[in-house]
């Protein structure tokens, strides 16, 4: 929601882009959001009010969660170097207009990309059509960029595996949520065999019959 809507990000939504994946990618992030947040519901309504019908339907939504954790992240370390590939040309593709067009939101687009890759332009050392949105430095910093297209590449190559393990290990914390609330089902769905912890005294038949001596009654004096 950050990226769709903050002040910083909302830029990206306003360029005529000719790839769509960044567009992609939030959509898929706010989807993904909702539904971990729906599970989340579900499964507190379930612990608090001991349903085994909603803990069913949270374990279900969970282990679907679980598979897609682990297949994106699979997908991600396997696809790294067509992901990079494609954020390369979308990096591309908001230089080239930047160029035509000098927007502002198109500056604030490439100004996140060079800040966050430490890098400015594709002409090297010395980018002159791009100055104004490179990182702030000395001179000797302002020289020695790199292009940014490489460094992207570079960069999503090298990090796949860190990539891969922060998915698996969301996956695994997913996975103890899951074992806790298969456990919780199965205590909630066990019968109570426990006593009730009084007896109605007014209940005749549970009570066993006790035979009281009769009570003699000494008679009334009268008065002269």
């Amino acid at each position: 929601m950050w990226l769709r809507f903050g002040a910083e990000t909302r830029g990206f939504f306003d360029i005529d882009l000719n790839t769509t994946q960044f567009t992609i990618g939030v959509a898929v992030l706010i989807i993904t959001g909702a539904l971990m947040l729906l599970v989340a519901v579900i499964g507190d309504c379930g612990a608090c009010n001991q349903s085994k019908s909603a803990l069913g339907v949270f374990s279900g939504l969970l282990s679907f969660l679980i598979i897609i954790e682990i297949a994106a992240g699979v997908m991600a370390f396997m696809w790294s170097g067509k992901v990079s590939e494609e954020l390369a040309n979308f990096y591309m593709t908001i230089y080239t207009q930047y160029l035509n067009t000098r927007s502002p939101g198109q500056a604030m687009t490439l100004k996140l990309f060079h800040n966050a890759f430490d890098c400015c332009g594709i002409g090297g050392p010395i980018e002159m059509f791009v100055r104004d949105t490179c990182p702030e430095g000395n001179f000797l910093k302002q020289i020695s960029f790199p292009s940014c297209p490489s460094v992207i590449q570079d960069m999503f190559n090298s990090k796949a595996p860190l990539v891969l393990g922060g998915f698996l290990g969301t996956a695994g914390i997913m996975t103890v949520a899951l074992v806790c609330s298969v456990v919780l089902s199965r205590h909630v769905s066990q019968p109570r065999a426990s006593p009730p912890a009084y007896v109605l005294l007014t209940s005749s038949s549970s009570l066993p019959s006790v035979m009281f001596p009769p009570v003699h009654t000494p008679p009334a004096v009268q008065q002269i």
